[in-house]
């Protein structure tokens, strides 16, 4: 990327993927968006004028052709907002959206069947287990069943048309567990456990679940660890299988499928501070077998 980042947000869409917030090598706010078309990184925006300061661990997802930026930290009084913005790639020009019920950042969201998913993350009193859906055609948040425990930084991932949470931490603790929503019940349901870590990434491709990277705090040490198993065994309850690692580990590993291949987009390479990591600039893929 032009710019380093660790903390930040990654959407990715068949045309390009976009990042956007965190902070950069030296800690400090990252404040452009930067798009990748396939073979070149450039500056399409700045952040919107209410996070002119910038925001560390917001969400990112596309909802049909606009990039969601949701939450996160402001980088200047390290406080949750609720603020959600839509980006117009095409212009670089925002608008707001409605805004969270309530300010969170460290939180996961994906889009799954036309809506916008958030879950977990944080306050600035305690992690949280909320599980919120934004309806674009109504304008408004409804509140889901809470995952089983609050957490921050967990991954969230579509597999096998399912919406699945994995890891995540809160406090000093990480976690090891996974859920899968069960929709129709309004309900999490348990699935294999994963080696416990936070902030790691998580995409489905080529009928494969792939968890990446993260960071250790009982190890002190951001992780090279990759996870993997059949979409369809994971909703069985089967267990994870080691894959390839992580040629650079890192922690905030923001991993998004764009043309077929697994990019993992920037991250922090060293352990440390949440709130102001050590962004890096690294872009790194993994080929999918889609055969």
């Amino acid at each position: 990327m032009l710019d380093a980042r660790a903390a930040h947000a990654v959407a990715a869409n068949e045309s390009s993927i976009i990042a956007v917030a965190g902070t950069n090598a030296a800690g400090r706010p990252v404040l452009d968006v930067e798009r990748f078309d396939g073979t070149r990184w450039t500056r399409i925006a700045t952040l919107p004028t209410e996070a002119a300061g910038g925001l560390n661990a917001p969400a990112a997802a596309f909802l049909g052709d606009a990039l969601v930026l949701s939450g996160g930290f402001s980088a200047t009084s390290n406080r949750p907002v609720a603020n959600v913005w839509a980006l117009d790639s095409r212009n670089g020009t925002w608008r707001p959206l409605p805004p969270m019920p309530a300010p969170r950042g460290g939180h996961a969201m994906v889009a799954w069947k036309g809506r916008l998913h958030i879950v977990g993350g944080g306050n600035d009193r305690s992690t949280l287990a909320d599980h919120l859906a934004y309806d674009p055609a109504t304008g408004t948040w409804r509140t889901l069943a809470p995952l089983p425990r609050s957490k921050g930084s967990p991954a969230l991932v579509v597999a096998g048309g399912e919406l699945v949470a994995l890891g995540g931490r809160s406090g000093w603790d990480d976690f090891g567990d996974a859920h899968r929503y069960d929709e129709a019940r309004d309900q999490w349901q348990p699935l294999a456990s994963i080696a416990p870590r936070g902030t790691a990434g998580a995409v489905a491709l080529c009928g494969r679940v792939w968890l990446i990277g993260g960071e250790s705090q009982a190890e002190k040490r951001v992780l090279d660890r990759v996870e993997t198993m059949g979409e369809r065994a994971l909703l069985d309850g089967a267990a994870w299988l080691p894959g390839p690692p992580l040629p650079t580990p890192r922690a905030f590993a923001r991993a998004v499928v764009f043309k077929s291949r697994v990019h993992v987009v920037g991250g922090a390479v060293a352990y440390g501070a949440s709130h102001q990591p050590l962004g890096s600039a690294v872009v790194e893929v993994l080929e999918g077998d889609c055969h």
